[in-house]
């Protein structure tokens, strides 16, 4: 298996352009499709405020059967009431009847600022000129396409048999998983069975996307999805989740390091869980938590903030402040005297050490059974308050 971003699936046609989503004139809609037929796997968020765009997808998928999507970025069209939903309708309707498909063989997303209505005059002005059929390739263009606030495109392929995948991602903030998160698409001309496939992507997204926090808001727009066509023929399952992990987990990296303002990149590793639950809910505290991302930003050594976020899972009360160990790296740091902690000054300056990179490890182990789950997150910066503070304006 071999990565690569030279590597893109047989079968696949993007298009993107500029249509007055923002004042930037760059790129702001994208459609994606599948030259033949395909299968579709696909989650999204639980919000109750999911948009049009969402509820559309979630019915298009239903039935495994979609040749593609259309991003719309910087306009979520979230509660934008009977005309945003009639809008998501349109714009759907248009993309289809131009590419000759069958309205619920299209997947609609969108994404950006909430409680804004679509500028639907450029969006019809362009739909009313697509003239298809678009160029095979482009997901580089894809993944800039469908960027918001994120400071550069995530992109990501590895091949398994003769068959390539390829995904991209857009996210930098409003990250806290439930089912799905951000917009994630991926592409495969792997054949494979439809409910084998819907198997392997929910298990990979629950390891990967559902794994990543910036701060803790779940987004109204989350939608993944995976489209094979199966030009390249069978593949080997075991081999395909592997490569579809692969692909799925360099993405979910990139987003956390782009999270927004974000320096460093935290990943946290829980192991001696109870069960695989939860190890996530406690890596989820962790990385979550304010007094963590603000230690790890500064480059604090003060180890204690993870004991703090622990502990505030309180609900999980086989958890015994006993039989638990945290380590940065290769350091341990609880409980006090461990082998090759060192004393106190020792372990600060080694923790310092260790949170002085691009990356910062945080393990934690329960001593209870043998779940585990890792998380990532980022660092939180005063990047990510102003970013925040001037989002629609």
């Amino acid at each position: 298996m071999t990565a690569g971003a030279e590597h893109e699936p047989r079968g696949f046609a993007v298009h993107t352009a500029p249509v007055g989503l923002a004042d930037d004139g760059r790129d702001d809609l994208t459609v994606l499709i599948s030259t033949v037929p395909a299968v579709v796997s696909a989650v999204f968020t639980r919000s109750r405020f999911a948009g049009p765009s969402v509820t559309l997808s979630r019915a298009a998928a239903a039935d495994g059967v979609a040749r593609g999507v259309v991003v719309l970025a910087r306009n979520a069209n979230v509660a934008t009431g009977a005309e945003g939903e009639s809008n998501a309708h349109e714009v759907r309707a248009s993309v289809a009847q131009a590419v000759g498909l069958p309205e619920d063989e299209l997947l609609i997303a969108s994404t950006g600022v909430i409680g804004r209505q679509y500028p639907m005059s450029g969006i019809r002005d362009h739909l009313k000129a697509l003239s298809p059929p678009f160029p095979e390739g482009g997901f580089e263009r894809a993944a800039r396409a469908i960027m918001t606030t994120d400071t550069r495109p995530k992109t990501a392929c590895a091949r398994v048999g003769r068959a390539v995948i390829t995904g991209i991602a857009k996210g930098v903030g409003m990250l806290e998983p439930d089912m799905a998160t951000l917009l994630a698409f991926f592409a495969t001309d792997a054949q494979l069975a439809p409910d084998e496939q819907d198997r392997v992507f929910r298990r990979v997204m629950d390891r990967t996307f559902n794994a990543v926090s910036i701060d803790t808001d779940t987004s109204t727009s989350d939608t993944a999805a995976l489209f094979a066509n199966g030009l390249a023929g069978p593949v080997d399952l075991a081999e395909f989740e592997e490569a579809l992990h692969e692909v799925a987990l360099k993405l979910v990296k990139d987003i956390a390091r782009d999270g927004e303002g974000a320096g460093k990149l935290i990943e946290v590793r829980v192991t001696g869980a109870r069960d695989s639950a939860q190890a996530k809910r406690v890596g989820k505290a962790v990385v979550n938590s304010p007094l963590v991302k603000t230690a790890v930003h500064g480059g604090d050594p003060n180890w204690g903030r993870v004991a703090m976020a622990i502990g505030k899972c309180s609900a999980d009360t086989d958890i015994d402040q006993g039989r638990v160990v945290i380590r940065f790296g290769d350091v341990p740091v609880y409980p006090p005297g461990l082998p090759g902690s060192g004393d106190e000054d020792d372990v600060r300056a080694a923790v310092a050490e260790r949170m002085r990179g691009g990356e910062v490890v945080i393990g934690v182990h329960l001593g209870i059974s043998d779940g585990a789950f890792t998380v990532y997150g980022c660092d939180l910066t005063e990047g990510y308050v102003r970013l925040n503070a001037d989002y629609s304006t």
